[in-house]
C-alpha cells in the first residue's frame, strides 16, 4: 500500500492523521470511494425509504 498517498488524501479531505488511522476499512472506502459507483434513487426507491422513515411534521405541528 502507498502509505503517503493515503496520508495525503486523508489530509486533504480534512482528516487529522489521528483519525485517519483509527478509521476502517469500510470508513476509508466509504470516504474516498467513486460516487458514481452508486445508484440514483428512484420512484420505487423513494416511496421505499418513505415508508420506512414517515414523515412526522404533521404531528409535529399540532403540537
Amino acid at each position: 500500500m502507498n502509505w503517503a498517498a493515503i496520508l495525503r488524501t486523508g489530509l486533504a479531505i480534512g482528516l487529522m492523521p489521528e483519525t485517519l488511522w483509527r478509521l476502517s476499512l469500510v470508513e476509508w472506502r466509504a470516504l474516498t470511494g467513486p460516487l458514481a459507483a452508486t445508484v440514483p434513487l428512484d420512484r420505487a426507491g423513494l416511496e421505499a425509504l418513505r415508508q420506512r422513515f414517515p414523515d412526522n411534521s404533521d404531528k409535529e405541528a399540532e403540537r
